[in-house]
């Protein structure tokens, strides 16, 4: 959720200001790039040196530095807009006044009313302080602006009182933004099912028919559409890839049967389908429990027709958005097309084989999108990864249409 993004941290003149070493470390395994701007007051209850050193990045105090004679500025306009997320925690009363009311006395400040992104504050001072009604209002007043209060947790105050007015937990912070963001992401609340890889159709013990297919292309549509807040069901053939995401639910399949039954065990309640895997379109009528000995001249197979999953899936349709995959060596606009209207699809990605860079086995492909009202879209030749962007950013773009 965090990963990429470019995090502002603001910190102020608090006892609370000692967590944010530990909110910076989260933030950083989080994958986020993180910068630091504190007050002067900030300094004397955290070390610069430390949140520089944790955040790889200089731990900025001044619209002025002065090292070795020479004179460098803090630009706090590219700061504000070079933040993805801005964070200010501990934020005193004095500084929720500040931000309230648009006093810039010092950098941090500066950087705030530059800021285009969303900003998130976490209160902390002692209990009467946050109960009194400038602090109300200040609080009132930025909600108002649109900035996220991460709220103070009740406990033991530094004064010695008990009662609301702790900064909340580097680990609340975190989780609280990551949760806003979840919720703003185009997929959240949305079920999606996958298939990706080969299928394996059994000769006997030791052989099978099968593909070249990595699986790759699906792993990434799956990850992609983890990232962007789906719960995904991933059905993958036999590959070597697997998957960590929180999101996805990895079902192991080997044959084109297991695959088909895997499917409708999980289609009747998923908003989107999209059948990557490259199945089997026979398999052996007849295989054998034994390994089949080598004998003297051919080996004969008898093959039949394995279910047509994704033509199953079409006719049983009813609010899924469902997209399949082509891969084409001639004729590819018409065969895609065909394939499209015969399987009662929303949309095909089409693949050719004379694209160079396209296909099995290889890390970037070449797709044209080709939605059911026609309208079709080709792409240049990209990575995997950013041809599941593409593809989903399409889907996206209909289903919330």
């Amino acid at each position: 959720m965090l990963s990429g993004k470019n995090i502002l941290l603001g910190i102020t003149g608090g006892i609370a200001a000692y967590k944010t070493t530990f909110l910076v470390r989260l933030l950083i395994k989080a994958g986020a790039e993180v910068k630091v701007v504190m007050t002067q007051s900030a300094s004397s209850f955290v070390s610069p040196l430390t949140l520089s050193a944790l955040s790889k990045n200089p731990a900025l105090l001044d619209f002025i530095n002065e090292e070795d004679g020479s004179l460098s500025w803090n630009n706090h306009v590219e700061l504000g807009l070079w933040a993805d997320i801005m964070i200010i925690a501990p934020a005193t009363a004095n500084t929720l006044s500040k931000m309230g009311n648009g006093i810039c006395d010092n950098l941090l400040m500066a950087v705030y009313l530059s800021a285009k992104c969303p900003v998130y504050f976490a209160p902390a001072m002692d209990l009467d302080m946050y109960q009194h009604p400038t602090t109300k209002s200040s609080i009132a007043k930025l909600e108002s602006f649109g900035n996220i209060m991460i709220p103070p947790e009740s406990g033991e105050l530094a004064s010695g009182l008990h009662g609301e007015g702790r900064m909340a937990e580097p680990e609340t912070i975190v989780n609280i933004i990551k949760e806003d963001l979840s919720d703003q992401l185009p997929l959240k609340g949305k079920k999606v099912l996958i298939t990706a890889g080969p299928t394996h159709e059994a000769i006997d013990p030791v052989r099978f028919l099968g593909n070249r297919s990595s699986g790759t292309m699906g792993f990434e549509l799956a990850e992609k559409a983890a990232d962007l807040g789906a719960q995904v069901i991933l059905i993958a053939g036999p590959t070597n890839l697997t998957t960590e995401h929180g999101n996805i639910e990895l079902k192991r399949i080997v044959s084109a049967q297991e695959m088909y039954e895997a499917c409708h065990e999980n289609y009747s309640d998923v908003d989107v389908a999209i059948s990557a895997a490259a199945v089997a379109d026979y398999r052996p009528k007849h295989a054998s429990s034994e390994k089949i000995k080598k004998k003297e001249g051919d080996l004969n197979l008898e093959l039949e027709r394995n279910p047509d999953i994704l033509k199953s899936l079409g006719e049983k349709k009813t609010k899924q958005f469902l997209v399949g995959f082509a891969l084409e060596t001639q004729n590819e606009i018409e065969n895609a097309t065909g394939k499209l209207k015969r399987k009662n699809l929303d949309a095909i990605v089409l693949n050719s084989l004379k694209d160079e860079g396209a296909g099995f086995g290889k890390g970037t492909n070449k797709i044209t999108f080709i939605d059911k009202n026609l309208d079709i879209k080709t792409f240049a030749l990209k990575t995997k990864s950013e041809v599941a962007s593409d593809i989903w950013e399409e889907i996206i773009s209909r289903i919330h249409a």
